[in-house]
């Protein structure tokens, strides 16, 4: 399972691809096989250019956020739960809570309690855990969450899962089949969705932090290399291999 997701990380990440083909190209050409060298030195080329354009990551991570339609506030929900998943976290040197969050993590928790304060008397749900001798990410969450005015005994810590998926069956344990607000970022919702309903969980998508601009679609600068480019060849190629590996059940 371990060489199965060392696999899908190599092919999430367009720089890294690109560097093997070159390197197998390098390895050809030695021997002599010219034509199988150009070939991959061509595809290296074309697998970093393109992966770091935002034309080719908006076009891969759009669909993935269209999937789940922004979630519309003053719905009369029977909303008692809200969970917001985990995200990359790292605290050090005395830094603020809003600097150790990622980006992610941070704009999700700041929904999540902005949805805690639309439904007045529900309880937030942080997730996340970490590898020993780390910081769990729902500790961070929950304490900004704290900063911004959520009651202690309002937040309820889930800080042992270390993936999407144990998330989801640590959430079903833990809520049965009482419905809840699921907070995620647009993109990683799909994954997230089908794993909560796979673990018997009751989710209402919410999905933030929308990263593909729709009317951005004209700028010509999206045919350059980009690092907001690639990083959304990232995601979303994450995304895609996560969600087919949710298909064919590979845990």
């Amino acid at each position: 399972m371990s060489y199965l997701k060392d696999c899908a990380h190599i092919l999430a990440e367009p720089l890294l691809l690109a560097v093997l083909a070159a390197m197998a190209a390098a390895v050809f050409r030695l021997c002599g096989r010219k034509r199988v060298a150009t070939i991959l030195m061509a595809m290296a080329v074309a697998i970093a250019y393109g992966g770091s354009t935002a034309i080719v990551g908006d076009g891969l991570l759009g669909p993935l956020e269209q999937w789940y339609p922004p979630f519309r506030g003053g719905q009369s929900l029977p909303v008692t739960w809200i969970v917001v998943l985990g995200s990359d976290y790292a605290p050090r040197d005395g830094i603020p809570v809003t600097a150790a969050l990622d980006s992610d993590g941070l704009v999700r928790i700041v929904e999540g309690v902005r949805l805690a304060r639309e439904y007045a008397g529900s309880r937030l749900l942080v997730s996340g855990g970490a590898r020993p001798g780390l910081a769990p990410p729902a500790q961070g969450y929950a304490e900004l969450a704290r900063d911004l005015g959520i009651d202690s005994a309002a937040i309820t810590l889930s800080d042992k899962p270390l993936d999407t998926g144990s998330e989801a069956r640590a959430v079903a344990k833990l809520l049965g089949r009482t419905p809840f607000l699921l907070v995620t970022s647009a993109y990683h919702m799909p994954r997230a969705m089908r794993l909560m309903q796979n673990a018997g969980a009751l989710p209402i998508p919410a999905p933030t932090g929308q990263l593909v601009n729709g009317l951005a679609h004209m700028q010509w600068g999206r045919i350059f290399p980009s690092s907001a480019g690639l990083g959304k060849t990232e995601r979303a190629l994450h995304e895609y291999l996560g969600l087919l590996a949710v298909t064919l059940d590979i845990n």
